[in-house]
């Protein structure tokens, strides 16, 4: 090391769930992060970088957050190892900054006594200083300081108050480089757990005093917000408003990004000639990633609504909420901020299960955590109710594209608590324990953290593009293009492709659901990430069709399907099986193959049943064909012309969609 170089420290935050910590994180490393797992485990390792005043480089671990090293979660056991320094391949903390949320340090000080047994130098930062001084709290912050024995900053993370004064006591800390006492924690019995409550008891009582006259506000809004009726009700109007703006208001943006990558499109089809190079990058690349990423703004709404609320402090309440209903479909109350998560992607909520401490409980919502309706299914629905659901209004504000949505989402709830049930019924008797959270105050959401976590979900969702969703159309695109058909071949080339033969293949399989081979060729790369089905269907039809773009898919599949098969395939994807990266992270999370099995055998059993329902039913009702449908002929003459006078591109056997059948193959321009 170069003389005058101080050596790095490392940190590590912890605390108490909602206290603010992951802010405090973001005001201490800003955009100097990077997230990955723990090794042999997944969860989450969030790292961030910070110089202090002196030079010293500090490195920060937002650990995950914990009531007490006791650890009854994996997520405990984590943040309980690192404290300790029993994690496999991480140098223990020099430092730990025990971060509590001013407002409430009943929990927070048990969790800081054991800390102190750990004998690592420590400093508390008091965080959401200015709420608790809103309140009128008055806490004796030196009186405080000389019974814990470690220095106390204040702290604001929101708006960056207390940050340098933090690395300060942090650098100080670093700087004497020695343990401040042995380490003497050990696992507590259960004479000891109500010994450290009552001496956390009398520490809050001696230095911290409520306000003489508190603010009864989050009391007023509790009373609303937590009614079984009125806070019910408002639950259900925001998560309706929540999917209703996932569509208008995304309208613009997902029509500007539309145009962008038709006039891409254009532009490339203009420069390069015809051939295999344009054929790959216009109908491949193009079609396939652009039809993608034009449902970025209405995942983006999403994280928006989630991400507000979680900030907000309305999860906590929305969880206490849905308690008794989870608990009637035997799901612990803690179950819901897993599920909820599940909303933005499976993998996250799955993981966020951990917080569950009983194992059959903790399974339960692992298990049915896919059935929430994720991210990844938005292009699949909007796609297709785009194309077969009119865009209207049928009431004041209501939207019937809207509307639909919200009853796919519905329908993906409802399923999880139905699947809940008779996962406990089957595999686990006996009741549920009784839901236990703690409930953060209220606080206005920070701007800055609203718009760092949006950023970071399209960093991810594009990166998905880059690296999952580009290298599948490029498959797509060779399977969809050769071979080439044989000389004098009458139908669409891509039906003596190899995407042709497979979907052909097992299309047999999928005929009583009503799906044709095109929807079969996009259901194989899907099982890799759900949102490329829709590219790959651009690809399917661009290529088939060298007049199809992106902006023409939801007509495209308009003309070619009925009713009834697009409302079949809104069926199998409110059902459908996960993507990979889902079923590797339930066998890591479950250790077992066996469960991994279980739940995409049921997921894949009840997407068939809800689509062969569904396509049978909408038949019935007139919105389809015939399920033996006659045929389109292999020939004629003339040719079988399509609109603005293609080449008709349906294969024989294939009939055609939203109209009654006919005895000649000539279609109207």
């Amino acid at each position: 090391m170069s003389e005058g170089v101080l050596p790095s420290a490392r940190v590590a935050l912890v605390g108490n769930p909602n206290t603010g910590k992951t802010a405090l994180f973001n005001a201490l490393t800003g955009a100097r992060q990077k997230v990955a797992n723990y090794a042999g485990v997944t969860v989450e390792r969030k790292e961030g970088f910070v110089t202090s005043a002196a030079g010293r480089s500090l490195s920060v671990l937002d650990l995950p957050g914990t009531y007490s090293l006791r650890a009854r979660s994996p997520d405990e056991a984590v943040t309980r190892d690192a404290v300790l320094g029993r994690l496999s391949g991480e140098v223990p903390p020099d430092v730990v900054v025990a971060v509590a949320d001013a407002t409430n340090l009943r929990l927070v000080l048990r969790l800081i006594l054991e800390l102190k047994a750990v004998g690592r130098p420590m400093v508390l930062a008091l965080n959401m200083y200015d709420i608790a001084q809103r309140q009128g709290l008055r806490i004796d912050l030196e009186g405080l300081q000389k019974e814990l024995g470690c220095p106390i900053v204040t702290t604001v993370a929101t708006r960056k108050r207390g940050i340098d004064e933090l690395v300060g006591q942090i650098e100080a800390l670093a700087a004497a480089g020695a343990l401040t006492g042995e380490n003497i924690w050990r696992e507590p019995t259960a004479p000891e757990i109500r010994l450290a409550h009552r001496e956390a008891q009398r520490i809050l009582k001696t230095y911290v005093r409520p306000p003489e006259h508190p603010d009864t506000l989050t009391g007023r809004v509790d009373a609303v917000l937590l009614h079984p009726v009125a806070g019910l009700a408002i639950l259900l109007a925001l998560l309706f408003v929540m999917f209703q703006a996932v569509f208008t208001w995304a309208g613009p943006a997902q029509d500007l990004i539309d145009a962008g990558f038709v006039a891409l499109g254009e532009l490339v089809g203009r420069v390069l000639p015809d051939g295999l190079v344009h054929s790959l990058i216009v109908d491949g690349l193009i079609a396939g990633v652009g039809s993608v990423l034009v449902f970025l703004p209405q995942i983006l709404i999403l994280f928006f609504f989630i991400i507000l609320l979680e900030d907000f402090g309305y999860m906590a309440r929305a969880a206490f909420l849905m308690d008794k209903i989870m608990g009637g479909a035997g799901l612990h109350g803690r179950a819901f901020i897993p599920l909820l998560s599940s909303f933005a992607c499976a993998i996250p909520g799955i993981m966020a299960a951990r917080v569950i401490d009983q194992k059959r409980d903790r399974m339960t919502t692992i298990l049915v955590a896919p059935l929430m309706t994720c991210s990844a299914r938005i292009p699949v629905y909007t796609l297709i109710i785009s194309a077969f659901i009119p865009d209207r209004t049928v009431g004041p504000g209501l939207n019937l594209q809207g509307l639909v949505m919200f009853g796919l989402y519905g329908a993906g709830i409802a399923s999880a608590l139905a699947v809940s049930f008779v996962i406990r019924k089957v595999f686990w008797r006996g009741a549920v324990e009784p839901f236990l959270m703690e409930l953060p105050t209220y606080k206005m959401p920070s701007a800055a953290n609203v718009a760092r976590n949006l950023l970071l979900r399209a960093q991810i969702f594009i990166g998905r593009a880059g690296r999952i969703i580009l290298p599948l159309m490029v498959l797509v695109w060779v399977l969809s293009t050769f071979p080439s058909p044989p000389p004098g071949a009458t139908e669409p080339a891509i039906d003596y492709s190899f995407a042709g033969m497979i979907g052909h293949a097992i299309q047999p399989l999928f005929a009583p659901i009503g799906f044709n081979w095109q929807m079969v060729v996009a259901l194989i790369p899907g099982f890799a990430a759900r949102e490329v089905a829709v590219a790959a269907l651009g690809t399917v039809y661009a290529v088939g069709d060298a007049e199809a773009n992106v902006g023409a898919l939801g007509a495209r599949l308009a003309e070619t399907w009925s009713l009834a098969t697009g409302l079949s395939f809104l069926a199998w994807y409110v059902f459908a099986p996960q993507c990979v990266a889902t079923l590797g992270v339930v066998k890591r999370e479950t250790n077992s193959w066996g469960w991994m099995g279980v739940m995409f055998g049921y997921m894949l059993a009840l997407a068939y049943l809800a689509s062969l329902i569904v396509y049978h039913g909408a038949v019935a009702l007139g919105w389809g064909l015939a399920p033996e449908p006659p045929t389109w002929p292999r020939s004629c003459s003339p040719p079988c012309q399509g609109p603005k006078g293609a080449p008709f591109p349906y294969r024989s056997g294939i009939p055609m969609a939203g109209g009654p059948l006919r005895d000649t193959c000539s279609i109207p321009g």
